[in-house]
């Protein structure tokens, strides 16, 4: 069952008829969240951070800026921040490492990117949008991945770099709650194009080049001009098999549906079936936004044109 008010309660319907001029929303990971497990003083760090990303995306809406550059802007703050699962501070895999997966969508073009297992790339959101901008591919991986950032001339850093203790300690201690923590942005601009991005460093202690769904297109990240722009978090083989980010995209397509009851219907109903947890948040061409969960929290947080902002982390 969604946590109270995540569906409907949380999603803003524009029913006046006058588009906002941008739409930025965001998430810092779906999961075991409650106030009687974080402190006053986490639960703050953690409303900062989402309120700097927002920031970071909404200064370049505000002054023409493509939505690509906004979600950009608002990932890489995430990235570079340790309290998410993305990029600094990102979980660790069964070998004691840190692998990343990112990936961006321009709804306009329908043009896409994605980088997945990478272990040195300091921002993979970049690394996604490289790809997408400057080679004919949708997706690189690995080693392969990594040369192309350096062609590219991104920063490549040490794999320390993303290592943070609290991260070391629960892959050892395996904490549920450390498992889903995966950042992601859509947004609206002034020209009425809707772009997405997704990055997370996986499933903690996972094995084997585990990849999940933040760099499928489709499954974690989709955006269509004529729909949603969609980015997703929780179990990642759920979101992969059931296509999550598009199906949202579909069912406004192909059935009629609004933002509210696309989302609500893949994340309250298919996925809860399928015993599966996450959520997504999402902004539609009329600058909608939707942020649904099936979980007992997710880092989330949207602003709008028009002044309205909100920035939340638990499911009440």
């Amino acid at each position: 069952m969604l946590a109270a008010g995540c569906a409907a309660g949380e999603t803003q319907q524009n029913t006046s008829g006058e588009i906002p001029e941008y739409v930025l929303a965001i998430h810092g990971g779906a999961g075991t969240l409650s106030r009687e497990h974080m402190t006053e003083h986490q639960e703050k760090e953690y409303r900062s951070k989402l309120d700097e990303a927002l920031s970071a995306g909404e200064d370049i809406l505000r002054n023409g800026g493509s939505s690509l550059q906004a979600v950009r802007a608002a990932i890489m703050v995430m990235e570079d921040s340790p309290l998410f699962n993305a990029g600094k501070g990102a979980v660790f895999t069964n070998q004691k490492r840190v692998e990343l997966d990112a990936s961006v969508m321009d709804g306009r073009t329908l043009n896409a990117g994605a980088v997945a297992g990478v272990t040195d790339i300091k921002n993979p959101v970049l690394g996604a949008i490289a790809v997408m901008e400057n080679s004919p591919h949708v997706m690189l991986a690995g080693d392969g991945a990594s040369a192309f950032a350096r062609e590219q001339g991104l920063e490549i850093v040490e794999n320390s770099y993303f290592h943070t203790q609290r991260r070391l300690d629960a892959v050892i201690r395996q904490i549920e709650q450390d498992k889903n923590g995966t950042v992601g942005a859509v947004a609206l601009d002034m020209g009425g194009n809707l772009a997405a991005g997704t990055s997370t460093g996986g499933m903690s202690n996972k094995k084997y080049g585990r990849i999940g769904d933040s760099p499928i297109i489709g499954a974690g990240t989709y955006a269509n001009n004529q729909t949603c722009a969609v980015s997703a978090t929780g179990h990642g083989e759920f979101f992969i098999r059931w296509v999550v980010s598009y199906d949202i995209s579909a069912l406004m397509e192909y059935q009629g549906l609004t933002l509210e009851q696309a989302s609500g219907k893949v994340i309250g109903e298919k996925l809860v079936a399928a015993g599966a947890t996450g959520g997504v948040v999402a902004v539609d061409r009329y600058g909608n936004v939707a942020m649904p969960f099936n979980t007992t929290g997710m880092y989330r947080g949207y602003v709008k044109s028009t002044g309205e902002k909100q920035i939340a982390i638990f499911g009440d």
